[in-house]
């Protein structure tokens, strides 16, 4: 079969192009036809060599969707859409033409979703509804996300079908527009140190459950929270040190809660796909628009890209 595979890491020339076998299911294990792969930043981190436990060789690729050919019988001929840490880290991912892995680990594809769209979502999506889940929002939680990038608005897309109080914010006025355009109400980022004033202003006494989908908002948002409110963070500066005033987050009886789509396996992240796929043919989630499909054969510079800052979301079509 075709793959993108990179047996070195460092630089983005390692990785190529090839034919490799096709993989066999084992006991308990799916292959699967992948109809499309999403390409997200951190497939290219991972060629550049930010995740120390990667094994090599690897096909990288967390986030598809496709069709079920080989596995237990109830499986086979499924459209089904899968993500999971495993995937092009110990375990070959989804750029390729077929990808094995448990069959416990991919969840029903939902019918409203193309195949596209469906491996555009992995990632966002789990990590958006791990952030909620873990900071406790629910119906009148008083949300406020930071960012406008994917998991940002699908935080703000889940939270509303949760029916959480919602506020967005964004620092660049083309996120503030578009987060406007989807109807959210969204503060024009500007001075940290305005950020609680804004967040009052909204939120008397503050936001229950701040989502930081940037890294650069923790300090400042503790002015913005609500007495034992709620920090999430998925995010740091590159030296992954911020200087957090720890007296008024201990005052408030304030938490911080870390987020890692990579501590989840394919299994942890199936259970989750299949929460919330459903509220995609329920038509209560957006469908994705703009995606930009391109053939697997055109990967190297698809990720050379997103590794130059290109906001578009590729889906890589084998």
């Amino acid at each position: 079969m075709k793959a993108l595979q990179f047996d070195k890491t460092g630089d983005l020339s390692a990785l190529r192009y090839v034919d490799v076998p096709t993989p066999v299911a084992g006991a308990d294990e799916v292959l699967v036809q992948v109809k499309a792969a999403g390409l997200n930043p951190s497939d290219v981190k991972n060629v550049l060599g930010r995740f120390p436990y990667t094994t090599l060789p690897r096909i990288p690729g967390r986030d598809f969707a496709g069709i079920v050919v080989e596995g237990p019988q109830a499986l086979i001929g499924q459209e089904i859409w899968a993500t999971g840490r495993e995937l092009g880290f110990f375990a070959d991912g989804a750029h390729a033409q077929f990808v094995k892995l448990p069959a416990n680990g991919v969840a029903l594809k939902p019918t409203h979703l193309s195949f596209a769209q469906a491996a555009s979502l992995g990632v966002p999506y789990t990590t958006a509804w791990d952030a909620l889940e873990r900071s406790l929002v629910t119906a009148q939680t008083r949300l406020l996300v930071i960012g406008g990038g994917a998991v940002a608005t699908a935080a703000l897309a889940l939270a509303k079908v949760r029916g959480a109080q919602l506020l967005a914010a964004a620092r660049r006025p083309e996120q503030v527009k578009a987060l406007q355009v989807q109807g959210y109400q969204t503060l024009q980022l500007d001075k940290p140190e305005d950020l609680g004033a804004q967040v009052n202003a909204v939120f008397s006494g503050g936001a229950d459950v701040i989502f930081d989908t940037t890294g650069f908002w923790l300090p400042a948002s503790v002015a913005a929270l609500a007495t034992f409110g709620r920090i999430a963070i998925i995010a740091a500066p590159v030296d992954g040190m911020v200087q957090l005033p720890a007296l008024g987050l201990y005052r408030k009886g304030g938490s911080v809660v870390g987020i890692n789509s990579l501590l989840y396996g394919v299994q942890a992240c199936a259970a989750m796909l299949d929460q919330f796929g459903k509220f995609f043919d329920e038509d209560l989630l957006p469908l994705p628009q703009g995606l930009v499909e391109s053939p697997l054969a055109e990967g190297l510079a698809r990720y050379a890209e997103v590794n130059e800052g290109g906001s578009d979301k590729v889906i890589l079509i084998p």
